[in-house]
């Protein structure tokens, strides 16, 4: 009886360790769940941050300041919803909101800075990725609903026309060095690409910067043929009449 009764503690027993170990597993598996779910929110906020932060650097409008922020605040909310025992985000969430409402009556008809022309390619460059990355976060939360249809076609069309005017801006500094160091050949190809790439849009920016162009590039069309006329062989009747002309008095 002792016997039998042993054995079914130590049955009992294994049955409660086994059962701990499969709640202490599927607690452990709820909680890696929720730290990768935060970990996932809080590079997104990163990343956005970071966006926002860059908003010295190109003319943000306020539609696009409102989609960032907003893109804060819900992952914010979403954060608070999986770990409702962090203190700090409430007031996190308190400010942001506070923040979406400020741009809202600071910037509804005017953009965070002026549009500053790129001083060297790479600065152009990185200045076209950030304008990529905008256009790709205001897709992604035009998909999901976050962001109206009628926001996001004027929104996206701004960041466009913006990517146009860092290309032609930059191709016009560079022709100007290439003048400058009289590349001339240099200063015809850019303006020719510059040329067709403007020629396909119809919106004010790049009808006037056709203009523009075109009479950049009938200045250095001109430039080069004066060029190539000095440069060509006289012919042997010219050299005879320079040879026999009248001398000139001094």
């Amino acid at each position: 009886m002792n016997i039998a009764l042993i054995v079914g503690l130590c049955v009992i027993l294994l049955g409660l360790i086994v059962g701990y170990n499969i709640m202490a597993q599927q607690r452990q598996r709820v909680e890696s769940s929720k730290r990768q779910e935060m970990a996932k929110y809080i590079a997104v906020i990163d990343a956005t941050e970071e966006l926002i932060g860059n908003a010295h650097n190109l003319p943000y409008s306020g539609s696009l300041l409102i989609c960032l922020n907003q893109k804060i605040l819900d992952a914010l909310k979403t954060m608070h919803e999986i770990d409702k025992s962090d203190r700090s985000l409430p007031t996190r969430i308190a400010d942001v909101q506070q923040q979406v409402n400020q741009i809202n009556q600071t910037y509804q008809n005017k953009e965070s800075t002026s549009f500053r022309v790129p001083d060297s390619d790479r600065e152009a460059i990185s200045m076209l990725k950030l304008v990529k990355r905008l256009r790709a976060v205001i897709k992604a939360e035009h998909t999901k609903g976050r962001m109206q249809t009628q926001a996001f076609v004027a929104e996206n069309s701004r960041l466009e026309q913006m990517q146009m005017k860092i290309n032609i801006e930059n191709v016009l500094k560079r022709v100007n060095d290439a003048k400058i160091k009289g590349q001339m050949g240099t200063a015809q190809q850019l303006l020719k690409k510059a040329l067709d790439v403007v020629s396909a849009k119809n919106d004010p920016y790049c009808q006037s910067a056709k203009e523009n162009l075109s009479a950049m590039l009938e200045d250095v069309n001109t430039a080069l043929n004066k060029t190539a006329a000095a440069q060509q062989p006289k012919k042997e009747g010219d050299e005879l009449d320079e040879l026999f002309a009248p001398k000139k008095k001094w």
